[in-house]
């Protein structure tokens, strides 16, 4: 998982969508030329934030969980 700890001015909002409590924003870094997705659950105040691949950005905006749990594993693997 990534920490969004950079200054707010450094993102571009893409995209956002909620649905029952759930926000997702696509966010571009306009230092580091990188995408995220934010997930955050209003009604149980969880957040996942991740680094989007830029070839996928768009389905990892609309499937969250799914690549949030494929960056866990990536994150998982020994070096």
């Amino acid at each position: 998982m990534v920490a969004l700890a950079i200054a707010d001015s450094d993102f571009r909002e893409l995209d956002h969508r909620s649905s029952d409590g759930v926000h997702v924003t696509l966010l571009w870094s306009t230092r580091t030329n990188r995408v995220f997705v934010s997930v955050v659950d209003v009604r149980t105040g969880s957040s996942l934030h991740f680094e989007a691949p830029p070839a996928d950005a768009l389905d990892a905006f609309h499937h969250p969980y799914a690549y949030a749990e494929h960056q866990r594993q990536q994150d998982a693997l020994p070096v």
